[in-house]
């Protein structure tokens, strides 16, 4: 029986370890707000364009660590080192593939997607850079994944806190150009981030080989395993696309809102910045119950999941429902910390307001992750696909089909999350 106590003191550590992970994203959109609005829309298309490749490989790791969990349930702990060693050898690999895919074809990507031309350099010119980073960040997704799944949960902490302060003092450093470093903009947001996730990684193997009983998980690599590599997939794969579904749909919204106007797309990403930190709360809440219901699972207690996503529920909404309040009553100040240009903070409040109601978001991606935590993972992509299809016909519709003004089309977040919130409820 998990209770309140106990699911707190799971989930604590993952909300650190993403809103510290969040915090580099949001460390770079405050300092780039200084440089200049291209920048600061730049980075956003730049940013989600680099998440939407990297939930590719979180999504894998996801689904290794409903695995790995189902295993810790059911204490088969030898199980779970084979399991992580297969799932990083895969990740390498697959994050080696996608380097050379971006190198080669982002410059494309951009140049055709994009309109204004002081916003199409800027996007190709951070991923140059920021795309060494699917190495490192893909091995940190793995650990994040044996931990999570393990429920021992506390080191993501403090290794979230020492990429994050990494982080912010090589921003300063390479984007300003401070004691000596060149003055670098947005390519030196990028390299900041890269390095950060290279401390990151070899934090996590450094603490693992001489803080963790690798040799009860049997930690060895032997070589590919494809039957478990098979084993795996089978279960992932459904995940990868998933996330990448919600990315690509993600990354679709701010193009059409970058062909709104100039100043749109820099206002949206400000509300972004705010309106995912919010989201970090309830990310962490969905990530841990996808692991607590696979635990349940393995021990044999899947009466006890719709209870128990019911408790995450009401817990998600202690946290989220006063940072909503703070941010509705001062959204002058909340905009403040992403730029100076108070004509900028102006325009985008109306936008803020918007994405400010989150009465739905809880209960939608708490119910949506239980999906995948249960190995129903094609049915949880199914779920994310068709509320992707429409949201994004919704956007198409409000930005080239009523040219609406850039705070309604926010309204396209509420149409995602009643959609998913129906389906995955009904699933359930």
């Amino acid at each position: 029986r998990y209770t309140n106590k106990k699911i707190l003191k799971i989930t604590f550590p993952v909300l650190v370890c993403l809103l510290m992970e969040q915090l580099i994203g949001l460390t770079d959109t405050a300092y780039l707000g200084r440089v200049g609005e291209a920048e600061l829309g730049a980075s956003a298309l730049a940013g989600i364009f680099y998440l939407m490749i990297f939930m590719l490989g979180f999504g894998f790791s996801i689904g290794a660590q409903i695995l790995i969990a189902r295993r810790n349930g059911a204490k088969e702990y030898s199980q779970i080192g084979p399991l992580f060693m297969q799932s990083t050898a895969f990740l390498l690999l697959m994050a080696l593939v996608l380097f050379i895919l971006s190198k080669v074809f982002v410059a494309r990507i951009m140049g055709t997607l994009i309109e204004a031309p002081d916003v199409r350099h800027a996007p190709v010119l951070s991923l140059d850079y920021r795309v060494y980073g699917f190495f490192f960040a893909y091995v940190g997704s793995m650990f994040r994944a044996f931990y999570v799944g393990t429920t021992r949960t506390r080191i993501l902490t403090i290794n979230s806190i020492v990429m994050v302060l990494t982080n912010v003092v090589l921003n300063y450093l390479l984007i300003f150009g401070k004691f000596g470093f060149p003055e670098m903009g947005i390519a030196g947001a990028a390299i900041a981030s890269s390095i950060s996730e290279g401390v990151s990684a070899l934090f996590y193997i450094l603490y693992t080989r001489y803080r963790t009983d690798w040799r009860r998980y049997k930690f060895r690599f032997t070589g590919f395993d494809f039957s478990l590599l098979k084993q795996i997939l089978s279960l992932s794969v459904w995940v990868m696309i998933q996330q990448g579904v919600a990315f690509l749909a993600w990354f679709l919204f701010f193009l059409c809102i970058e062909h709104l106007g100039k100043r749109d797309l820099p206002a949206t990403n400000s509300v972004r910045a705010v309106s995912s930190l919010i989201f970090m709360f309830i990310n962490a809440f969905a990530s841990t119950t996808s692991s607590l219901v696979s635990n349940l699972i393995g021990a044999g207690y899947t009466e006890q999941i719709m209870p128990l996503c019911r408790k995450m529920i009401r817990l998600c909404f202690c946290f989220v429902l006063p940072l909503c309040i703070l941010a509705a009553a001062i959204p002058y100040w909340t905009l403040r910390i992403y730029t100076d240009d108070v004509s900028l903070i102006e325009y985008a409040i109306p936008s803020l307001c918007n994405a400010d109601d989150q009465h739905s978001l809880p209960a939608a991606f708490i119910y949506q992750f239980s999906v995948s935590g249960t190995g129903n993972t094609r049915t949880a992509l199914t779920i994310v696909a068709c509320t992707s299809i429409v949201y994004v016909a919704y956007t198409a519709l409000l930005v080239y089909g009523l040219h609406a003004d850039v705070a309604l089309c926010w309204t396209a977040d509420h149409v995602y999350y009643g959609c998913t919130l129906t389906a995955s409820f009904s699933f359930l």
